[in-house]
């Protein structure tokens, strides 16, 4: 059996039930009133960590993708094992400051203020299909920002993957344009 069709159905449910109750919820942290998916548990757990992989990688396979981006800093653990999943490269989307050659860059609006993302300027070569990855969507800004510095740099984004997606924050909203897969979703 093709691990797309393994993925699909009460197996795919299963899996997702599974990999849920490897998360643990953490009450009023950061602060109060929050409740905090800790994913390192699920990550500790060897087999809770493999099924997490084969079910992205079940998403990809067969869509030519030629490099997986990785969004600083959770989705450096996701995106070098997708990507040798896939059969394609990896390159990662950092904060300022942190790679060492020329590098293209995008500043976004927070609730708060402003961040940036950075990436090498020779990451990506135009007409490349591009899978950006990252833990989580919640508002979407930073899967947003990723996306405009993929295309500035001449990618054709084939999606985004996130382990976890907040629905209550209406992340999907600002990426309309993008094919965003999550594995698992929260709605409260």
């Amino acid at each position: 059996m093709r691990l797309r069709e393994y993925f699909c159905g009460a197996h795919k449910r299963n899996t997702v039930e599974e990999l849920k109750k490897l998360i643990r919820e953490v009450p009023d942290w950061p602060k109060k009133g929050i409740l905090f998916y800790d994913i390192t548990t699920l990550l500790k757990d060897k087999a809770g960590l493999q099924q997490l992989i084969d079910a992205l990688a079940a998403q990809y396979s067969g869509k030519q993708i030629d490099l997986v981006l990785g969004i600083e800093a959770r989705g450096f653990i996701f995106a070098p094992a997708l990507a040798c999943r896939l059969g394609a490269g990896f390159a990662p989307v950092r904060k300022p400051g942190k790679l060492p050659a020329e590098t293209a860059s995008v500043t976004y609006e927070l609730e708060y203020g402003t961040d940036s993302l950075e990436m090498h300027r020779d990451a990506i070569q135009p007409g490349q299909r591009v899978l950006i990855v990252d833990d989580l969507l919640a508002t979407g800004g930073t899967g947003r920002a990723c996306v405009q510095l993929a295309r500035e740099l001449g990618a054709d984004v084939a999606g985004m993957a996130v382990v976890v997606e907040l629905e209550f924050l209406h992340g999907r909203s600002k990426l309309e344009d993008v094919d965003v897969f999550s594995l698992l979703q929260y709605s409260a």
